[in-house]
């Protein structure tokens, strides 16, 4: 069983993955996040149950946050990396971290 203090950490990680993604607009008037808390309030578990589904929320919740973050990643180095037309010797060099042998060290 998943503790509240995990469950609240990953609901977090996945708040700010939607926070990165969508910075024109503030989370608190976007309709995803009570949706959000909502179903994970909906498994909460107390004292007196044992609920299965708590830890396949919290699964799922880990899920889409990696997605999230993956997705993100993949455009920034997508942006970074792509082919841009030509580039010079001294772009390409810094690019992959070289140091040319007439640049001061």
């Amino acid at each position: 069983m998943m503790s509240q203090t995990n469950a609240f950490f990953v609901i977090r990680q996945l708040l700010s993955e939607l926070r990165k993604i969508t910075p024109t607009q503030k989370l608190k008037h976007s309709i995803i996040v009570p949706h959000i808390l909502n179903q994970c309030r909906k498994y909460k578990v107390t004292d007196a149950q044992l609920c299965k589904k708590r830890g396949e929320m919290i699964f799922l919740v880990n899920t889409y946050r990696c997605y999230l973050e993956s997705t993100r990643r993949y455009k920034e180095l997508l942006e970074k990396y792509h082919s841009k037309g030509e580039r010079s010797i001294e772009q390409t060099a810094d690019m992959v971290g070289f140091k040319l042998p007439h640049d001061p060290k």
